[in-house]
């Protein structure tokens, strides 16, 4: 046994006894932990990792969508409506017939008689041109069409000259067979008396048969040169009258340097001064008709199979409505629209001006009770063929194919897809055209 000493040193102690004090008082069983921190904080964020992928798989499986805010779109409901199947146009003012001056040979303004703006009359002298190159070639044409014309007519000299050669040489053919055969006749006669001369009886024969076979040999080349003289002859006169055409066109050509008013009307466009040159085929103005008009509208290459000659269109003017109707349609298309005339049905609004633009609407059909919708911006986005449609609770909008009809500055007609009460989006779709869904936030 130890004995602790009064110094404060430490007395040995009894082994048995200090294995009893240090088990009870210090040794302690220590327990194992199954959950520490380190062994949590990776499980739980495996856990939400795994939902986050479960969440993705369960939303993205073949349905592209996308969160929009409801103040950026534009949400209209599906209503029941008269449809007036109209649209709107754009006209202007334009004389209701215009005549251009268009110069058929170029030239130098040798003088100017009227000024633009001045109201003329038909046949009245506008512009005197100079063209003396024009004027030499006229002569030249002048003279040479005198001398195809004098040819011609020698040629048809000749011809009849030959006519009646051969008239001439049938008179003496014809002389010498009857001289021939009287004397032929007389010498048979002499020769049964046996008084003749058998020679000249022989001699007499045979000139007799010459001159008959002349004569027939001279009818054939007559009947040839007929025929040849009358086919000559009207190409002769076919060549003479066109002759005579081209020469009536060369002085038509050189009076057209002298420019004269073919209509009566207000003269406008003419531009020109004294000494200015002028293009073959350029044109110096126009003159309109100053009391009668028609508007010339333009209107989008998407109506160009509903519009038609003889549709109805009106404008309002002065609180008086004016009826017009489609008198032309242009089938070029220039900048996606193409062009249309119209004329007024009766009596024009008075005070309008050339160039003077006017609000009108075209009618395309008559008015009939549908569905509409607004006409909106994602018509250029979906071509009318599908739209966003919003969902009961207003939380999202799902893509729906739909079938639109007819439309006009205002309303579209629903044909299929939809129904009336239902809301649906109608601003444009650039932004989300290709989701499949847009779940709607509301930012108050």
């Amino acid at each position: 046994m130890e004995v602790i000493s009064q110094t404060g040193g430490q007395s040995p102690r009894p082994i048995s006894m200090r294995s009893a004090v240090s088990g009870a008082g210090m040794d302690r069983a220590v327990v194992k932990k199954k959950f520490t921190a380190r062994k949590i904080v990776p499980i739980v964020g495996a856990g939400t990792l795994l939902v986050i992928f479960v969440w993705y798989l369960a939303d993205q499986s073949g349905v592209r969508s996308l969160v929009v805010d409801n103040a950026r779109i534009v949400i209209s409901p599906v209503i029941e409506g008269l449809f007036e199947d109209f649209i709107p146009i754009r006209g202007r003012v334009t004389p209701r017939k215009t005549v251009y001056l268009d110069v058929i040979e170029g030239g130098q303004v040798d003088e100017k008689f009227v000024e633009d703006g001045a109201l003329v009359r038909a046949g009245e002298l506008l512009v005197r041109l100079n063209n003396t190159s024009m004027q030499l070639d006229v002569n030249r044409n002048e003279a040479l069409v005198t001398e195809q014309l004098n040819n011609m007519r020698t040629i048809e000299l000749q011809l009849e000259q030959n006519r009646l050669q051969h008239k001439r040489n049938l008179v003496e053919i014809d002389y010498q067979i009857k001289r021939l055969t009287r004397q032929v006749q007389r010498l048979e006669n002499l020769d049964t008396a046996g008084v003749a001369i058998k020679s000249q009886l022989e001699d007499a024969a045979d000139e007799l048969e010459y001159y008959q076979n002349r004569r027939t040999v001279t009818l054939e080349s007559q009947a040839t040169d007929a025929r040849m003289q009358e086919t000559q002859l009207a190409f002769l006169k076919d060549s003479g009258n066109q002759l005579e055409m081209t020469l009536s066109f060369a002085r038509k050509n050189l009076d057209a340097l002298n420019v004269r008013a073919p209509v009566d009307g207000k003269l406008s466009g003419l531009d020109v001064e004294v000494g200015q040159s002028i293009a073959r085929g350029g044109r110096l103005g126009q003159i309109d008709d100053p009391e009668n008009f028609k508007l010339r509208a333009s209107i989008d290459e998407f109506y160009l199979s509903r519009v038609d000659i003889g549709q109805a269109a009106h404008f309002e003017k002065d609180g008086q409505r004016y009826g017009m109707t489609i008198s032309k349609i242009y089938p070029q298309v220039n900048n996606g629209q193409f062009e249309i005339d119209l004329l007024f049905d009766a009596e024009e609004p008075g005070g309008i001006r050339r160039g003077q633009t006017v609000q009108a609407k075209l009618t395309l059909g008559d008015s009939t009770t549908a569905q509409l919708i607004p006409n909106g911006a994602f018509y250029q986005d979906t071509g009318g063929n599908w739209m966003f449609v919003v969902s009961d609770d207003g939380s999202e909008a799902v893509k729906r194919l739909v079938r639109l009809g007819r439309r006009n500055s205002r309303s579209i007609e629903v044909l299929e897809g939809l129904e009336t009460g239902e809301l649906v989006v109608t601003s444009p779709y650039s932004t989300f055209k290709e989701m499949d869904k847009l779940k709607l936030n509301e930012n108050d």
